[in-house]
């Protein structure tokens, strides 16, 4: 998998490969569905949600740009599986997701692997995580109709970096933000499509 979907595809930096390759994607499968966990797609995990294909991991956590010392605040822990790779490559993750049986699941599952830098939060991720702001970088895993503007300006620190889907609900631009000042400064990826982003910020659900 590491090999062929990530590698191959063009994702260079040896700490993101490191952490993906120290995480056993598998554990954050229902049962039923492990034989899922390496295919290049991504797989159902219940509750309408799914955990994204492992290129997609890579590719927003490379381009994240994370440093050891960056807190980083996390919207849609689904599995777990993304603030797992995150935690092992920046100082804390903030995770907020909307759907306590997930979130539980979640917490589980990273606990038991020793990741301890990992705050859980049951909520509203578009609200984002106001007590423990500002945030270095922020990932949002879920496609948003636009860029939650309030959010990134109040809670991204000026200078900080956020990667999210942005579109359609059948289909997403993969984008980066910068912001600088009031300013946000959006720069396009790659086509992609997530599961909606349902909140305040997002669709209503």
């Amino acid at each position: 998998m590491i090999r062929t979907q990530i590698i191959d595809r063009g994702i260079s930096d040896p700490h993101v490969i490191d952490a993906i390759r120290r995480t056993p994607r598998d554990k954050f499968f229902p049962e039923a569905g492990r034989d899922e966990a390496f295919a290049d797609r991504a797989a159902p995990i219940g509750h309408g949600q799914t955990i994204s294909q492992p290129y997609m991991v890579a590719l927003m956590t490379q381009r994240l740009e994370l440093l050891p010392t960056h807190r980083v605040l996390e919207i849609g822990t689904r599995s777990g599986y993304q603030p797992a790779i995150l935690s092992r490559l920046a100082k804390e993750v903030w995770t907020i997701e909307r759907l306590k049986p997930l979130l539980d699941g979640a917490f589980e599952r990273l606990m038991d692997l020793a990741l301890r830098n990992i705050h859980f939060r049951h909520g509203d991720g578009t609200l984002g995580w106001k007590v423990a702001a500002p945030f270095d970088r922020i990932l949002i895993a879920a496609g948003a109709p636009a860029v939650p503007e309030n959010l990134l300006r109040d809670q991204l620190v000026d200078g900080g970096l956020a990667i999210l889907p942005v579109g359609t609900e059948e289909e997403q631009m993969l984008v980066a933000v910068h912001r600088n000042g009031d300013k946000l400064i959006q720069t396009d990826i790659c086509p992609c499509r997530f599961v909606k982003l349902v909140g305040s910020e997002g669709w209503k659900d």
